[in-house]
């Protein structure tokens, strides 16, 4: 999986995508919801394409839940998903995945992170792979932070073969079929990493892409937390051999 050229050439601005579900999950993101939700619609209507929003509430108990409803009462391209409790960053996903309704579908995180004006870069290498997923240049984290990243994509690299130059980035497109023929067990950190691991065993294709990152405006991130990667640890030595027995589909 090496990086790919990023120059590309297209008529439409979305690229060979016709229709997209876009994703954010959310767990106590009330300062940002709003704002990353509505910078999603007004990039996606300047773009030639059919498109759903998904909310995903991994149970917020700051009031982020009740925004996301407010979000997808206001307009008919919006849908609120809940979790009653939170169950954890890998299950936040498996739900936006599960409930996408569109041929390809994308993700990005709830905290503001990205500019989704940069979408049209990853897909516009839709025709060309099965996914595309891009990778943070001048990333806005703390040295602790970028050590962890390091660490883990190196261990990730090393278990399960997965050899992207940021594992673990938050802006990725994939083929929806792809959900279809793949199994997450993964409920926390592990999901970038799993999915791209079965989803190269089963024989789909994977392309790179650089996107700018930004600090975080509001709220706190639970991404450096020692809990939270001793848990992606856990699940990576306990789903490894699954993992690995993936079949080829492609």
């Amino acid at each position: 999986m090496s990086p790919v050229s990023q120059t590309v050439h297209s008529e439409s601005p979305a690229g060979p995508v016709r229709d997209l579900t876009v994703f954010f999950p959310f767990h106590d993101e009330r300062e940002n919801i709003e704002r990353v939700a509505r910078a999603a619609v007004e990039v996606l209507d300047g773009l030639s394409l059919e498109y759903e929003v998904l909310l995903v509430d991994d149970g917020s108990t700051d009031g982020t839940g009740a925004i996301a409803d407010s979000l997808a009462a206001s307009d008919s391209r919006i849908r609120a998903l809940h979790h009653p409790v939170n169950r954890g960053y890998g299950a936040a996903l498996r739900t936006g995945f599960a409930n996408a309704a569109r041929t390809w579908v994308f993700y990005t995180d709830g905290d503001g992170q990205f500019d989704l004006a940069d979408l049209p870069k990853v897909l516009a290498l839709a025709g060309e792979y099965d996914i595309v997923s891009a990778y943070r240049i001048g990333r806005k984290e703390g040295l602790v932070r970028k050590l962890m990243a390091w660490c883990w994509g190196r261990a990730v690299r090393a278990v399960l073969g997965v050899r992207v130059r940021d594992v673990d980035c938050a802006f990725k497109l994939y083929r929806r079929e792809l959900f279809d023929h793949i199994e997450m067990q993964s409920e926390g950190a592990l999901i970038d990493a799993e999915i791209l691991a079965r989803a190269a065993r089963a024989g789909y294709t994977v392309g790179q892409v650089a996107v700018p990152h930004y600090p975080r405006r509001s709220g706190q991130s639970s991404g450096g937390n020692l809990g939270v990667a001793l848990r992606a640890v856990r699940e990576l030595l306990r789903l490894r051999k699954s993992i690995r027995a993936t079949p080829k589909v492609k």
